[in-house]
């Protein structure tokens, strides 16, 4: 085995160790440790996608080499080590942006449970983007939503706790659902590694046995993974969980969070049900229907929210609807699109939260529109970021936005049913509204305006940390536009891989 296939591993455990050494740590030591263990797993990521990619197939890692059905098992293809490796660096760019912020809105002796809580969501995410075993898949699901959580309820305000206290109710009442699924597969195969359990099924299948029961379970696990990532209209705890959040808690629970349930819920179509065996059940189209809807209606309500958080978490609920409708086209290209636009969601949600957050800096740290007017002037770095986040999700060429929203309308041509005519509608409408509520927010904070005694003065140039990470932002958005062809070529060998 080359040593490069224990990196996957490595970086799972190396958080949750950072996690357990940072517990005794003061705020600044347990910064520096995250901070460090976060760069080290981006590294380790960037060297297994490259390893992946060379040699063009993936590989298992058993957990102790206990072989199945004991052992538990790692699997690694190119489209894994692509999406650890977006997930680590989003992390970490995150962290940078809005770490200031982080000292500032959490209380002092709560500063290094901040970054223990990131630990642990870094390790959850990457464990439910590697594992090849269902139930711990469900565990680290549950490890990514106290995690969360905690994550929300930090800053001990009113708002925050309500907050959290809704997206935990919601949160598991989509866990109970998917866990029942997962019993009522270990029931019928007597497998929870995702391969043995898609051979029991296949054969299930191939006879006609438990028909009923294997719809109920696909319904289950769909349903439950759905309500945890905001699929509409199970998205009623966005707005107020990433509103009211830190700046860096916002930028990773919007960009990375909602995405890791929908790449668990892709695994388990292909790796154990099967993906033909999902679109003869029905239930993609469902998710289509809602994704239609979801992408509508999250855009109505940004057009109506009142300060720029609301609205970004609100155009939150619109992308997720983006993503649910690629996979509700039920074709390979339909999935192509929506994994480019977690990657894509992921950079560019981050961009706008960490922007908004400097935007915020500059306006008395209001957050209503009116007190916004000029932030760009006063904060020229925060307003540019805020610009090309805007400008990405309206879908403006060379942009990640502009080729996730081309791959979604060339898969529904490609479809060529009912599907692909209401496909294209929606999505000219929810440009539209893209462009009405991003680029009034734009005409906003770039409209001058004469300066209220209290901004008197405040034109700040931000930190190193978070300027870095907002250009690092930038940067990587041109690079899922200008170099789209090959990125999506992995996705597409990795769904490959999958299959």
């Amino acid at each position: 085995m080359d040593f490069v296939q224990n990196f996957p591993c490595f970086s799972i455990v190396l958080c949750m160790v950072a996690g357990i050494v940072s517990t005794p740590m003061k705020g600044k030591q347990a910064k520096r440790v995250t901070l460090t263990v976060i760069t080290l797993v981006a590294v380790m990521s960037v060297i297994t996608l490259m390893y992946t990619m060379s040699t063009g197939s993936s590989f298992i890692y058993t957990m102790g080499k206990f072989p199945a059905p004991w052992g538990n098992e790692i699997r690694v293809g190119v489209l894994e080590a692509l999406l650890a490796t977006v997930f680590s660096l989003v992390t970490l760019f995150s962290l940078l942006g809005g770490i200031d912020l982080i000292f500032h809105d959490v209380e002092a002796e709560k500063v290094n449970l901040f970054f223990i809580l990131v630990d642990l969501l870094l390790s959850s995410m990457l464990a439910i983007i590697y594992t090849n075993d269902l139930f711990t898949s469900y565990v680290f699901v549950e490890i990514n939503t106290i995690a969360a959580c905690g994550m929300i309820l930090i800053r001990g305000n009113g708002r925050s706790m309500v907050a959290a206290t809704r997206y935990m109710v919601m949160s598991l009442i989509g866990s109970g659902l998917f866990l029942i699924g997962l019993a009522m597969l270990y029931d019928i195969t007597g497998h929870l590694l995702m391969q043995n359990a898609h051979l029991a099924l296949t054969e299930l299948i191939g006879r006609g046995a438990y028909e009923v029961p294997i719809l109920v379970i696909i319904s289950f696990i769909t349903v439950g993974l759905a309500i945890k990532s905001g699929l509409y209209p199970f998205h009623s705890w966005m707005p107020d969980a990433y509103g009211y959040s830190t700046a860096s808690s916002s930028a990773i629970l919007s960009g990375l969070v909602s995405k890791s349930y929908i790449i668990l819920l892709i695994k388990i179509f292909y790796r154990v049900i099967g993906f033909d065996n999902v679109v003869t059940s029905k239930i993609v189209n469902v998710l289509f229907i809602f994704g239609l809807i979801g992408m509508i209606m999250g855009s109505i309500s940004a057009i109506m929210a009142k300060d720029i958080y609301r609205m970004i978490a609100y155009s939150s609920v619109a992308q997720i609807g983006y993503i649910y409708m690629g996979i509700g086209l039920g074709i390979e290209a339909g999935m192509i699109a929506a994994v480019f636009h977690i990657l894509t969601h992921a950079v560019t949600k981050s961009l706008l939260f960490l922007s908004a957050k400097g935007l915020n800096e500059v306006s008395g740290r209001k957050r209503l529109f009116p007190y916004l007017q000029g932030a760009a002037f006063r904060n020229p770095l925060a307003g540019a970021s805020f610009l090309i986040g805007s400008l990405s999700m309206v879908g403006i060429p060379m942009l990640a936005g502009f080729i996730a929203k081309m791959l979604f309308a060339t898969a529904a041509v490609e479809v060529g049913d009912i599907k692909t005519l209401s496909t294209l509608i929606v999505l000219a409408i929810s440009t539209v509204l893209n462009a009405v509520y991003f680029l009034h927010t734009v005409i906003r904070i770039y409209t001058p305006v004469n300066e209220p005694e209290e901004f008197h003065g405040i034109h700040i140039r931000p930190k190193m940390g978070a300027a870095l990470a907002l250009l690092c932002l930038v940067v990587l958005n041109f690079v899922l536009g200008l170099m789209s062809q090959p990125i999506t070529d992995l996705i597409e060998q990795g769904i490959h891989m999958f299959a």
